[in-house]
C-alpha cells in the first residue's frame, strides 16, 4: 500500500539524510587514506575477525566495539573498530561509558589506559548515521557520555595514541588525564572542514592545554599536528618510538599506580571541579569527603544522639 504523500516525502528525506551521512563518513576515510597529509594505505571494508568478545565483570554483556582487559592494577580499554578508523558510533560511545562506569565501581584497577586497535588509528572521529532523525538527544552521537565518564572516574586515565587521533579522537585524548603517543602519531581537528564541530570539551579542554589563541587556530585552520609538535604545544605528555608504545605506556601506568589512590582521586577531582560546576565540586565534597566524615566521632555522636532523642555531646565535634 502506498504511503500518504507527506509521510512518503518524510521517509524519503530521512533515507536521503542517512545516505548523505554514510557518504560523509566514507569521504572522511577516503581523505585520511588518500590525502598527502595522511600518507597511509586504505584498509579493507571487511571487519577483521579477532575471534573474541569481552564481557563485563558479571559476564552479562558482550562488548561489540571495544575490548577491555586487566593486567594487575592497569585496565586497558581498546577501541575495536580498526576497519573503520576506530570511529565512534552510538554503540561504542555507550560501551565506553559503561566500561568506565564498571571500572569506577571497583578497586582492583588504579589506572585506565585507552587506546585503539591496530597500529594506524587511535580514533578518527564519529559516525553519525543510524541515529534517529531528530534534533533532540536521540539524534546526537553520545560522545559526551564518554567524556563525562572519564571525568567522573577517580582513577587517572592515560590515552595511548597509536596512530591518527583526528576529530573526536583528538578530543578523546585531550579529555584523558595524560597522553603518551608513538612518534608517528598525528593529531588533527577537522570538524569545520568536514561539516561538524565539538564546541564544549573539544574547545575548553584544548584551551587549557595549549592556550586560547592556539586552540582557536587549531579549530579554525585544522592543521595536521605531529606527535613532536603536539608535545611542544603541551597537548600531550610523552612521545616514544613506535615499537615501544605499549611497553612505555605500561611503565607510565605502573608509575602512576604506585601513588596513593585517594590522593590521586582528590587531585583529579580538584582539577575537574574548575569546569564541572556543582557536579565537579560534588565529586570532591561528596565522593571523597562524605565517607571519611561518616566515620568520625562527630558523625557518630550526632547519629546516636538523634536516635536516642537527646542533645549531642559537643566535645566530639571536630573529631
Amino acid at each position: 500500500m502506498a504511503l500518504p504523500k507527506p509521510l512518503a516525502l518524510e521517509t524519503a528525506a530521512h533515507k536521503n539524510r542517512s545516505a548523505v551521512a554514510m557518504r560523509i563518513g566514507g569521504m572522511f576515510l577516503a581523505l585520511i587514506a588518500t590525502s598527502p597529509r595522511f600518507p597511509i594505505e586504505a584498509e579493507s571494508d571487511t571487519p577483521p575477525d579477532f575471534g573474541h568478545k569481552q564481557y563485563d565483570e558479571g559476564g552479562l554483556m558482550p562488548y561489540e566495539t571495544i575490548i577491555y582487559q586487566e593486567d594487575g592494577p592497569v585496565g586497558t580499554l581498546t577501541l575495536n573498530r580498526p576497519h573503520d578508523g576506530n570511529m565512534f558510533n552510538a554503540t561504542m560511545c555507550r560501551e565506553v561509558r559503561d566500561c568506565i562506569e564498571a571500572v569506577r565501581g571497583e578497586t582492583r584497577t588504579r589506572v585506565l589506559v585507552i587506546t585503539g586497535a591496530g597500529d594506524k588509528f587511535f580514533c578518527i572521529g564519529g559516525r553519525k548515521d543510524g541515529l534517529e532523525d531528530t534534533n533532540l538527544y536521540a539524534g546526537v552521537l553520545p560522545t559526551l557520555e564518554m567524556y563525562e565518564a572519564i571525568d567522573r572516574l577517580q582513577k587517572p586515565v592515560i590515552a595511548s595514541v597509536n596512530g591518527f587521533a583526528v576529530g573526536g579522537g583528538n578530543v578523546l585524548q585531550v579529555v584523558c588525564d595524560v597522553t603518551i603517543a608513538k612518534e608517528s602519531a598525528v593529531f588533527r581537528q577537522v570538524g569545520p572542514m568536514m561539516g561538524s564541530f565539538d564546541a564544549g570539551y573539544g574547545t575548553w579542554y584544548l584551551e587549557d592545554l595549549v592556550g586560547k589563541k592556539k586552540a582557536k587556530e587549531i579549530w579554525y585552520t585544522n592543521p595536521r599536528i605531529s606527535a613532536r609538535e603536539a608535545l611542544a604545544l603541551g597537548m600531550i605528555n610523552r612521545v616514544v618510538p613506535d615499537e615501544q608504545l605499549e611497553e612505555e605506556t605500561r611503565k607510565f601506568a605502573l608509575e602512576i599506580a604506585e601513588r596513593g589512590a585517594f590522593a590521586l582521586a582528590a587531585i583529579k577531582g580538584a582539577f575537574n571541579a574548575r569546569h564541572g560546576g556543582v557536579a565537579g565540586l560534588s565529586r570532591v565534597t561528596h565522593d571523597l569527603l562524605l565517607r571519611p566524615y561518616l566515620r568520625t566521632d562527630e558523625a557518630h555522636e550526632l547519629s546516636t544522639s538523634f536516635a536516642e532523642r537527646r542533645k549531642p555531646d559537643p566535645t566530639s565535634f571536630g573529631h
